[in-house]
């Protein structure tokens, strides 16, 4: 990877983390598309910190409200049925699911789950899912109905994103309309739900590649790619943010089966490899 690659990766981190089309998807197939193999499941964990530092600007408000008040009803300064401790406490129990699992299948995410097959199958099929929720779904429920149940099940909605294809907003949004919110509580929900497990899970992985740096993607080139996708999911969220307020997920959900059926063609003709992690493993074997 050169200066010129990890820019451009940063750009689709940057753009994509936010749409429900599967950030770390296109991390993958982009990085196979331009000859460089796997970018790794670190290189992709890192350069979400730059987006998920995004949403902190965004929300800036919403989480020092959330963050303050819980603390006060915890201090018992104000009632635990405070909507926005609640709104702590949910957060913190929708978490638990993508730690739990992220853990107990750390091996399998960072290898097999990176094939482009799964890739390519969680697309088409979350993608229709997401196609299906936008249409049943009530829209009635705004994120002040949330309960600690319809938290645990959005958690559990984020803990697929660990497969690339599923997404992570994605998966989130399709469980938020199915419970009955709207399209605008649903990915904001998702947004703030997000930040602990994505701060958490990029920490962890950027340690690990300070100590060990086993990555093929070098330190300061994914540090690059973590501040371009920074600068340009600042500009998306609030984008997407206003076209959902107004607009249906159906023109997502068409990307994503075209995007799905795409990588399959390119598989079967042999255009990509599926497990780019081997063939980045057989080139470095062949260099030594």
């Amino acid at each position: 990877m050169g200066i010129f690659e990890a820019i451009l990766l940063g750009i689709i981190q940057g753009l994509t983390e936010f749409l429900p089309v599967s950030s770390s998807a296109h991390l993958r197939i982009s990085s196979e598309l331009m000859g460089i193999g796997d970018a790794g499941a670190a290189f992709t964990a890192i350069t979400q910190l730059g987006t998920e530092a995004a949403v902190v600007v965004f929300f800036w408000r919403d989480i020092t409200r959330i963050i303050g008040r819980w603390y006060q009803s915890l201090m018992g300064k104000l009632p635990r049925k405070d909507p926005d401790a609640l709104m702590g406490w949910w957060i913190i129990i929708g978490t638990v699911p993508i730690v739990v699992l992220g853990l107990v299948f750390q091996d399998q995410i960072e290898t097999t789950l990176r094939s482009l097959w799964f890739t390519a199958i969680t697309l088409i099929v979350f993608g229709l899912l997401l196609g299906l929720a936008d249409r049943v779904g009530r829209k009635q429920r705004d994120i002040k109905d949330m309960t600690w149940k319809r938290g645990l099940a959005y958690g559990f909605a984020q803990a697929l994103a660990l497969i690339p294809g599923v997404s992570r907003s994605g998966g989130t949004i399709t469980a938020g309309l199915l419970m009955g919110y709207t399209r605008e509580a649903a990915a904001r929900y998702s947004f703030l739900l997000a930040i602990p497990a994505v701060f958490g899970s990029g920490f962890y992985q950027l340690v690990k590649a300070i100590k060990a740096p086993v990555s093929p993607t070098p330190m300061g080139l994914t540090a690059l790619a973590t501040v371009v996708a920074f600068l340009i999911a600042l500009v998306v969220i609030g984008l997407f943010m206003k076209y959902i307020s107004k607009r249906s997920f159906m023109p997502f959900v068409v990307y994503r089966v075209l995007l799905g059926i795409v990588i399959i063609v390119l598989l079967v003709t042999g255009v990509l490899t599926a497990d780019g992690g081997t063939a980045i493993a057989q080139t470095a074997g062949g260099a030594q």
